[in-house]
């Protein structure tokens, strides 16, 4: 890819950008200061600094840039809209959780020429190919580290470079290869030439290796060649021969070399290195599952907290918290309401210092955000605390700001004898709250008699302890407003009373909240009859009171025996977040997931804590090569260290599952660490193991440092050689950072030993 503006030429917007633009970053109402803003020549990066003379300035790439919203669409924006009209305000959404940039430009036409133009570098970035996005990655480097920007390096500076890479190297090694690629001989690389160079550096042995195994004559791999590797190495049977060919079609760079149907070395790293040849199956990236089943019957990405964007004592209640957990394909939501002063509800963490949202202001962002990465049903999970009056009121809002959305009554009339589809259900939001009645009839009482104390602690969040409510909250609350009770379909609230109380009285349309200790102790004492249970009704789990830090339980202990809502605090990254993103990565990231077939069977004898009593049980055996890594990122840019990396496989599922396994560390070599090491498992219940691969910077006198992750269900593990495409702890993609792996899967035989 060429360097400078000219990934889109002659573009009006992007020539303005470049010009650069003085716009107000605001941070909030009073916090709204000029700085100067410009694109760099490599078209990729955005420059901005303060207008005073000598202070620091900062940069960011566009392929930090989710998307750019026009107008007053965030929460500061709305703040100072009547100082400043919406076509002059935008706001660059940045991946992860990296806070958003509010822009206010100083006419229209400024302000539509950076919408316009940034969003189409964003389009350019999202749509290069692998070895685009490696030259990019290279490039950028460059510009970092051409600090006299004279476009020019010498070998102490590529030297320095290298090491700002996570590259440690033998100096006379990498002195040869900078005096092959100084082709005018000037004792400096230009940014062409830097690549050129870096290339030959980035030459892999390993996967020469595995070219010259297939290769009849080193040179090329004829169609039957790959064809015989795609069989016998990537496990692809009867397709290979067809796939084969659209392989050489995609990825071989050599025009002569498509000609006579073969591909060359170059072409086959890129294949490896592509989506196809990642770890990950394709097709299990579609939407692909059965979705015409009740809705007891899948996974449901579920967030708790929504409207938090820290931790729950004092942390910011936020409208771009509810985005967030939306865009991460999440379909259950939490609403937590309390009487406003002014006769409006607000959403907040009550009795603790975190701030106030309008309850009119979530439900607004919901009918913006709700389905714009899926279109199945999004359920919001009320926690209501407020007295009739505003009930009443929030009860209006929903029905006027959702309009046909908000799913008022059964679908076709009728009640129904199971749950329906997220099929049937699609673009629909519903409400989980207390209902007095049921939907076989309008009863006219209160549930005053319905709700005691311990059902209220029960049914919602426990409250963190030691914390009362005010005497007066608990009368008042005991009370619920006809309007929003009528609202309620399909996820009506009830306390729990047992599973054979269930069985025998409960409507398919009745749902329990547990909390993680309760769902702990029901496994244990009874784990078959969770499953069935969770086969018929809709069950939420939520963390502990005593997590005021936000932090998360292990979602797979619920997941094993079957229930759907698990909530977990999206604002917090970690393991069990990776585990959430890993497990809904499937199915498009659509937030539902089919489970499996003994989940689902409403006479199901599975039990996770013992697996081997299920019907067709068979364990299988998994074997993962640890071939190498390739350009790991640096856990801190300024320290002068390079990683010693370690990688570690761990696997989660029914307890039995449980297991880890790690390589030896590489001292001094983040950039192409090669390990070689075989790491073993057996997995007795494949249909709900996860994998996880960890890199870390392993440290002998404290805590490893994380590097990077990537988790995945075992059955959308492809097997043979793989890579797996690295994520941050924000689950984030850190191109060009990855694993190379050889992968079997093969039937284990029981025997004494496991």
């Amino acid at each position: 890819m060429d360097p400078g503006g000219s990934c889109v030429p002659d573009d009006p917007d992007v020539k303005l950008m470049m010009g650069g633009s003085t716009l107000r970053k605001v941070k909030s109402r009073s916090w709204k200061k000029q700085r100067n803003f410009r694109l760099l020549e490599d078209g990729l990066t955005i420059w901005y600094k303060s207008r005073w003379a000598g202070k620091g300035h900062s940069t960011f790439s566009v392929t930090d840039l989710e998307a750019v919203r026009e107008g007053h669409q965030s929460e500061v924006l709305l703040s100072i809209a009547e100082e400043f009209p919406a076509e002059l305000c935008f706001t660059l959404v940045f991946h992860g959780r990296q806070g958003n940039l509010d822009l206010v430009a100083e006419s229209p036409k400024e302000a539509q020429a950076w919408i316009n133009g940034v969003r189409k570098l964003i389009h350019k970035a999202q749509t290069m190919d692998e070895q685009e996005r490696l030259d990019q990655w290279v490039r950028d480097w460059f510009q970092k580290a051409d600090k006299n920007k004279d476009g020019k390096m010498n070998f102490k500076e590529v030297k320095t470079l290298l090491k700002m890479m996570n590259v440690d190297m033998n100096e006379e090694h990498a002195l040869k290869l900078f005096t092959t690629a100084d082709k005018s001989e000037s004792g400096t690389l230009e940014i062409e030439q830097f690549v050129h160079f870096y290339k030959i550096l980035t030459q892999r042995d390993e996967v020469w290796k595995v070219f010259q195994d297939y290769s009849g004559d080193g040179e090329m791999l004829t169609l039957e060649e790959l064809e015989s590797f795609l069989t016998l190495e990537q496990q692809e049977g009867e397709q290979s021969s067809h796939h084969a060919q659209e392989l050489i079609q995609r990825y071989e760079p050599s025009e002569t070399a498509k000609k006579q149907s073969a591909m060359s070395l170059d072409g086959f790293q890129m294949y490896l290195c592509s989506q196809e040849g990642s770890i990950f199956k394709p097709e299990h990236l579609e939407l692909q599952q059965d979705m015409s089943q009740p809705l007891s019957h899948y996974f449901i990405s579920s967030s708790h907290n929504t409207y938090l964007l820290e931790d729950q004592l004092r942390g910011q209640s936020s409208l771009e918290a509810y985005i967030q957990a939306l865009k991460r394909g999440c379909r259950c939501v939490e609403v937590d309401c309390w009487d406003g002063s002014d006769g409006e509800p607000v959403v907040y963490h009550g009795h603790t210092f975190t701030s106030k949202i309008l309850f009119k202001d979530v439900i607004s962002t919901l009918r913006d955000y709700a389905f714009k990465v899926s279109d199945f049903p999004v359920i919001v999970s009320l926690e209501n605390h407020c007295g009739v009056e505003q009930q009443t009121v929030m009860a209006n809002h929903l029905k006027q700001i959702l309009g046909d959305m908000l799913l008022t009554a059964p679908l076709n009339g009728q009640v129904p004898q199971q749950l329906p589809s997220p099929q049937e259900l699609r673009g629909k939001i519903l409400l989980k709250a207390k209902k007095i009645g049921g939907l076989e009839e309008r009863l006219n009482e209160t549930l005053t008699d319905e709700v005691s104390d311990e059902d209220e602690a029960a049914d919602g969040d426990a409250d963190i302890p030691n914390i009362e409510d005010p005497p007066t909250e608990k009368n008042k609350n005991a009370e619920a407003s006809r309007e929003l009770s009528d609202l309620v379909v399909y996820c009506k609230s009830v306390h729990f009373h047992g599973f054979e109380h269930a069985r025998s009285n409960s409507k398919c349309y009745e749902m329990s909240s547990f909390s993680e200790s309760k769902v702990k102790k029901f496994t244990k004492d009874a784990g078959a009859e969770f499953v069935r249970h969770n086969s018929r009704h809709l069950s939420r789990t939520y963390p502990s009171g005593l997590r005021t830090d936000s932090s998360n339980y292990n979602p797979q202990d619920m997941w094993n025996v079957g229930c759907q809502i698990v909530a977990l605090n999206f604002q917090t990254a970690g393991l069990e977040m990776d585990l959430n993103d890993g497990l809904f990565r499937q199915n498009g990231c659509c937030g539902y997931v089919l489970k499996p077939g003994f989940l689902r069977d409403a006479n199901s004898q599975f039990n996770p804590e013992n697996p081997k009593e299920q019907p067709g049980y068979k364990q299988l055996r998994l074997s993962i090569q640890v071939i190498s890594g390739q350009q790991l990122p640096k856990v801190n840019q300024k320290e002068r260290s390079i990683a010693d990396p370690l990688v570690r496989v761990e696997i989660y599922g029914v307890p039995q599952d449980q297991a880890k396994e790690e390589t030896s560390y590489i001292t001094n070599n983040g950039f192409n660490p090669v390990w070689n090491e075989t790491l073993n498992f057996v997995v007795h219940t494949p249909e709900l193991a996860l994998v996880r691969f960890v890199v870390e910077d392993y440290d002998k006198a404290s805590r490893n440092d994380f590097l990077g992750q990537f988790t995945l269900p075992f059955t959308c593990i492809q097997t043979g050689y793989r890579h797996i495409h690295l994520l941050s702890k924000d689950g984030t993609p850190i191109p060009p950072s990855s694993l190379f792996v050889n992968i079997s899967i093969s039937s284990a035989e029981t025997g004494p030993s496991d």
